[in-house]
């Protein structure tokens, strides 16, 4: 058989069609929603980044939400880091794990509350995923 450079890429992209139909390539995009839960009048303040992406800094009132949009790499356990600021105090958590997240969301929303972050149940709609904060 000859194995010509058009033979390789039409296989090549033959098999590229198929994973990505499948998902196997091409992971959904994934949408983290944080909510300043930390109590009327409060400001937070934080920044988080990725491996490759610096979201930058940004402060929301109480009762306010930022999300952030991206699309997990393929075979790479995507991590977005965040440092949360209030009230003087500093606190680190990894508001987007996909080794924790992805088999559970797509469309993560969490409540930064003082005692840490609440990740909401896509089976009750409550915020009742709670972690506390990194050391």
């Amino acid at each position: 058989m000859n194995s010509s450079p058009i033979n390789w890429f039409l296989l090549s992209l033959l098999l590229f069609s198929i994973s990505s139909v499948s998902g196997f390539l091409v992971k959904p995009i994934t949408t983290v929603v944080i909510h300043n839960d930390i109590g009327a009048g409060s400001y937070l303040t934080f920044h988080c980044k990725s491996k490759n992406d610096d979201l930058g800094v940004h402060v929301l009132t109480y009762g306010y939400t930022y999300t952030i949009k991206f699309r997990p790499l393929f075979m790479t356990g995507t991590l977005y880091f965040c440092g949360f600021e209030w009230d003087g105090t500093v606190h680190r958590f990894d508001i987007y794990d996909e080794d924790r997240d992805d088999p559970i969301c797509t469309h993560c929303e969490w409540k930064i509350k003082p005692t840490g972050p609440c990740m909401q149940n896509p089976r009750n709609s409550k915020f009742d995923i709670c972690y506390g904060w990194k050391p």
